[in-house]
């Protein structure tokens, strides 16, 4: 008996709709605890040396699921995967929001990170349920959504804390997140697009443990310091294994990750290019709040409150999200990698502003409007690079490889900006804060950069245009078999006729 299903019915523009509520929802539970970071020690009776676990759990959790669920998204289905991840975003949620010490919340939380999977799954789904004219747009929307959630979810987490206690943020994100499961079930198109095969579980496994290692290391940099044996230890064994895992991968049948494909040129500078973009992403997001919380009494902080900081930075998501046709515009006139090189240096001209503007909460709100339009831009670009360079059955891993490294660029930020930060400070009272200089120092290198991923966007090859046809194959035929009448098989989920199998794969394959 098929499963109760609307998706079949379902108008490309509401999927997308749903794949972007999806998106953010899962982005915002990644800053969710932000307003309460420091009070995280009192309110699970941790010790401060443990607590920041909250935070790196998540983090850690979400790079190897952004490759993972990419991997089984193109083993299983994309709207399969979709409806499990956030399936764990409701578990974690629930788990959290019961929590009062620390071993339930980081359960929670790293169940939270693993739903992040749901980002570049959606991504690369989104060509095969969209025509032609709506894929630009909808791509560039749902790309710029794992930085709008970030930016709204700060003033949202900051006010749900302020009307209730600080578990009302883990239930509000749980019936949030139940409703985007029950809409991906429901709404999210059945497309037939499972490429079955065998999962590489040691791969994962040696991803997942040479993720953790360097990841750690980066992000306790600041606090152990960067010449700290645990630092460079962590960081070195981390590389070592990722070496040992890349070995190990390039003599599996079916790997996790085709490094192959992964290191032609095309892919392998895009996602090089993600990194600086990642990093000019996460720079804003560190450093600005800092500089609006800051007692005014240091004669160049602003003083303003936690709710404060978070509405004043609120705009930035959603120039993000404003700026999503304009890339489009731009990805279809002029081309993905010129956008990306557009968006690099928008944001470079962004932090440039800000070494110039930082004396009102409105002049920074400014910059990082400006920053944000440029990330906005440049996260577009990506998933257009890489889809137009991947074979259709590795279309959803090779999106979450570069997701995450926009991941890895966002953690080498958040730990540069604290070092920068932590090194360059004035004393004021009984404590040490940092000074004005560390603040135009930080805005200094998030622009270098950007500009780092401009210089790296130029040696992205060209896509020839009699790559186009061939390439473009399999959403055509994906297009076709939503028009075609939809034969559902016992599980509800749409079949593809004989006519409807996916001719141009192989030859998108040898184009690429």
């Amino acid at each position: 008996m098929p499963r109760l299903s609307l998706a079949r019915n379902t108008p490309p523009a509401l999927s997308v709709a749903v794949l972007c509520i999806g998106g953010m929802t899962v982005s915002f539970t990644q800053t969710l605890v932000i307003p309460i970071q420091s009070e995280l020690p009192r309110l699970l009776g941790a010790s401060p040396s443990n607590a920041p676990w909250v935070v790196t759990i998540t983090l850690l959790a979400a790079a190897v699921s952004m490759v993972v669920s990419g991997r089984l998204a193109d083993m299983f289905g994309k709207q399969r995967v979709l409806a499990v991840s956030s399936g764990l975003l409701v578990l974690g949620s629930l788990v959290c929001a019961l929590s009062n010490t620390l071993g339930p919340m980081l359960t929670g939380r790293a169940l939270q990170g693993i739903s992040l999977g749901f980002i570049p799954v959606g991504i690369s789904l989104i060509r095969e349920i969209t025509p032609p004219k709506m894929a630009p747009t909808a791509l560039a929307t749902m790309s710029a959504t794992l930085g709008v959630g970030g930016a709204i979810g700060l003033p949202l987490a900051a006010w749900l804390v302020n009307i209730g206690s600080w578990h009302t943020l883990f239930w509000v994100s749980t019936v949030v997140a139940g409703v985007v499961f029950v809409l991906t079930v429901l709404v999210i198109p059945h497309v037939h697009d499972s490429r079955g095969g065998h999962f590489d579980a040691v791969g994962a496994l040696g991803l997942a443990i040479g993720l953790i290692a360097f990841l750690v290391g980066i992000s306790k940099a600041t606090a152990w310091g960067w010449g700290n044996a645990r630092t460079l230890g962590a960081i070195a064994a981390g590389l070592v294994i990722l070496v040992v895992w890349a070995l190990f991968e390039l003599r599996q049948a079916e790997p996790l990750v085709d490094l192959r494909s992964t290191a032609k040129l095309p892919v392998l500078m895009t996602n090089i290019a993600a990194i600086a973009l990642g990093f000019g992403m996460m720079a804003q997001s560190i450093v600005t709040p800092q500089l609006l919380g800051l007692p005014a009494g240091t004669g160049y902080g602003l003083g303003q409150s936690i709710q404060a900081v978070g509405l004043w930075m609120a705009p930035a998501g959603i120039m993000m999200l404003l700026f999503a046709p304009i890339s489009s515009t731009l990805i279809s006139g002029i081309g993905p990698k010129i956008t990306l090189m557009i968006g690099g240096t928008v944001t470079a001209a962004g932090y440039v502003l800000g070494t110039l503007l930082m004396d009102a909460p409105w002049q920074l709100a400014i910059m990082t409007c400006v920053a944000s339009a440029g990330v906005g831009i440049g996260y577009a670009a990506l998933p257009t690079l890489i889809l137009d360079a991947t074979p259709p059955a590795e279309a959803a891993a090779a999106v979450g490889l570069n997701a995450l490294s926009r991941s890895v660029g966002s953690s080498l930020a958040s730990a540069l900006m604290g070092t920068l930060l932590a090194s360059n400070t004035v004393t004021f009272g009984a404590a040490k804060l940092p000074s004005r200089h560390a603040f135009t120092l930080c805005f200094i290198v998030g622009a270098v950069a950007a500009l780092l991923g401009v210089a790296l966007a130029t040696f992205i090859p060209r896509r020839r245009p009699a790559d186009a046809p061939a390439l473009a194959a399999p959403d055509a035929t994906c297009r076709a078999a939503r028009s075609a009448p939809a034969s559902l098989g016992p599980d509800g989920e749409r079949s593809l006729g004989a006519d409807e199998v996916p001719v141009g794969a192989k030859e998108a394959r040898s184009a690429v």
